[in-house]
């Protein structure tokens, strides 16, 4: 029988508004914590006084590197100091960074290699080519200054999906990748009765960051050339970079603002009324490592549209959705065609997306983590999910 592992996770970012990734590292963490065996330490930093997401298990110790100003964050000088007296005090026995390009990501690599500690660096996404060619020349400068050495430094990188594992390998790293997706949380509850009632509204919902990678410009056009009778074009998720002035100026420009709503950042039951009201799920997107919210939707029932930039195949492999080239026409056939169906229809459809998708259970995903880590620290076998080749 082992000891307990301590395991820092270290991630730049805890605010509830900072998308799907800050979710899953919290959730993930809780997963963790619930297994046993695992001291789990979720370090981070924020400006004194932020909302940040709560931990739902209290066997996780959220530290938070506080600062009085923005600005006193941009070095992660503070996340440093806090880590610096974490391995003095506690030695973790494995850091897990979540991210790249940040200050604080490199520290934690940095410092963990100084004092011999095993790290293990999970990208979500960094390393897709979409968000390598996005602010280029600043990741082509911290690529020279750090983020090589650490990435080539670390004991194991992971990725959330075979294409999130193929674009790392492209990029010429060579150690160990663990393929292990994100969980979902499948604890929602039944489906909502209220969807058959013949003379309501029917939903399209759109829920994720409000950003230029989304493709909701393409969303938007598809559901102008459309004009779909008796539909609305819901979109949630908080404005990312600005984003929402160029969506809804395109909605006023093509005159659909009749049938399109912004209804604002959601999160918790909030979130999961926005699902519960929804008849269909859109992620435009140019790209994603995994794209938590289309988990999410199947496991609220909802037939799911995704491009061919997530890695969603399986949408039409188990009948409980459409992936479709990037662009305006593949959506508007996708959208056209989901909308034609019927209710009873589309409630079949979501039934085998609830059934397909408890294979992302985050009990699972946690077991296959722990699995990873006493591999790394020499205490089991090399797991099915970590790759050599």
């Amino acid at each position: 029988m082992h000891d307990d592992i301590a395991v820092l996770h270290a991630i730049a970012d805890l605010h509830p508004r900072s998308g799907g990734t800050t979710r899953v590292v919290v959730d993930g963490a809780d997963a963790l914590a619930r297994q046993g065996g695992l001291c789990i330490t979720l370090l981070t930093q924020a400006v004194r006084g932020s909302e940040l997401l709560a931990s739902g298990c209290p066997r996780v110790n959220r530290v938070v590197a506080e600062s009085d100003s923005r600005a006193g964050l941009t070095l992660g000088l503070p996340f440093r100091r806090e880590l610096g007296r974490i391995i003095r005090a506690a030695r973790p026995e494995l850091i897990h960074n979540h991210g790249l390009w940040m200050p604080l990501n490199h520290w934690a690599v940095s410092m963990g290699r100084r004092s011999g500690i095993p790290v293990i660096v999970q990208p979500h996404g960094m390393l897709e080519p979409w968000a390598l060619n996005h602010k280029a020349w600043k990741k082509k400068l911290a690529m020279g200054l750090f983020q090589w050495r650490d990435l080539t430094s670390a004991s194991v990188l992971v990725a959330t999906s075979n294409v999130e594992y193929e674009n790392i390998r492209e990029q010429g790293l060579r150690q160990p990748v663990a393929v292990i997706p994100n969980g979902v949380d499948l604890n929602v509850g039944a489906m909502p009765t209220t969807l058959a009632k013949a003379d309501r509204q029917r939903v399209v919902l759109f829920l994720s960051r409000i950003h230029p990678v989304k493709g909701l410009l393409n969303l938007v056009r598809a559901w102008a050339q459309l004009a779909p009778v008796g539909w609305r074009l819901r979109i949630a998720g908080p404005d990312d970079v600005g984003h929402l002035g160029d969506v809804l100026a395109l909605v006023r420009q093509l005159g659909v603002q009749g049938s399109v709503d912004y209804v604002g950042a959601v999160d918790g039951t909030a979130k999961a009324d926005r699902y519960n009201a929804a008849d269909v799920f859109v992620l435009p997107t140019f790209t994603e490592n995994f794209g938590l919210v289309v988990a999410e939707a199947l496991a609220h029932g909802l037939p799911v549209i995704t491009t061919r930039g997530a890695p969603w195949s399986d949408l039409e492999t188990f009948g409980c959705g459409w992936w479709v080239d990037i662009g305006v026409d593949p959506l508007m056939h996708a959208l056209r065609e989901a909308m034609a169906l019927s209710d009873d229809e589309r409630l079949t459809m979501g039934e085998r997306g609830r059934a397909y998708v408890r294979r992302y259970d985050w009990d699972d995903i946690a077991q296959q983590t722990i699995d990873v880590y006493r591999w790394v620290l020499g205490q089991g076998p090399q797991p099915d999910c970590v790759r050599i080749d």
